[in-house]
């Protein structure tokens, strides 16, 4: 071998990578790692905790065992993964530690998932007696769901006190004092770390509720005006008597104006 020539071990392969790989196929396989995600929603006991925990409250392993109806050995490990790959959060208290949804994109996917199931007929064999009133109405997250949450939705539309603008939704130019009528800051929401109006796809109902700092707020309100009370250990949402009334009252102004 010429000593001036490079020893043929030692030079790159013109053709390395045998697999040529377009920039989309890069970007599948280098991007995102969505099949992770998937899996882990996808178990049954993990799915159980993941939606129980969409009521916006934090639950001990003990509870979650209960809820999902496995030992506390098997919900710890199953509580491990979620917390390792970011969809829960934990907290401890004392001796206990609790555990929620780490943010609300988690309960974003979540609601999706759900509305994705219900279209395609993917639903549970099993009655429960909760569910006329988990359609009716419900707490998604930190937020109004159900028909109620809907029709509330499209109401504040219809008044520009929300507007749509593409694929996003914006305080319209009625939001202040539509919110304010009910106790409700529009600018304190609006500086907040978080999107003050999102269009949240509500499953049952396939058409949207508002999430968001906003959609947060509202909700918050209405519980404290005590027009909206959630059962105990539950999503379901009720509507008091003082809150029928009241919600007559507004959602019939639609027809007013």
């Amino acid at each position: 071998m010429n000593a001036s020539q490079e020893p043929e071990r030692d030079r790159p392969a013109p053709d390395a990578d045998p697999v040529r790989r377009t920039p989309g196929e890069l970007s599948l396989r280098d991007g995102p790692h969505i099949a992770r995600v998937a899996a882990l929603i996808g178990d049954t006991t993990r799915a159980e905790v993941l939606t129980t925990l969409m009521a916006d409250r934090a639950l001990t392993a003990t509870e979650l065992a209960a809820i999902a109806g496995v030992t506390k050995q098997t919900i710890s490990a199953h509580l491990n993964r979620l917390v390792d790959a970011g969809l829960l959060a934990v907290s401890r208290q004392g001796r206990h530690r609790y555990f929620r949804l780490a943010a609300p994109d988690v309960a974003r996917v979540l609601e999706s998932l759900m509305g994705v199931a219900f279209r395609t007929g993917a639903v549970r064999l099993r009655g429960s007696p909760r569910e006329p009133a988990l359609r009716k109405a419900r707490v998604c997250y930190d937020h109004l769901a159900g028909e109620l949450g809907v029709h509330l939705y499209e109401s504040m539309l219809a008044r520009g006190v929300i507007r749509v603008d593409g694929d996003s939704v914006e305080p319209g130019s009625r939001a202040s004092p539509w919110f304010g009528a009910l106790g409700v800051d529009v600018g304190a929401a609006m500086q907040r770390r978080r999107l003050p109006c999102r269009p949240c796809l509500d499953w049952s109902e396939r058409r949207h509720h508002l999430g968001g700092a906003l959609g947060a707020s509202l909700y918050a309100r209405l519980g404290s005006l005590g027009w909206l009370r959630r059962r105990p250990d539950s999503r379901v949402v009720d509507v008091t008597p003082l809150g029928a009334r009241e919600f007559r009252r507004l959602l019939a102004d639609d027809v007013r104006e």
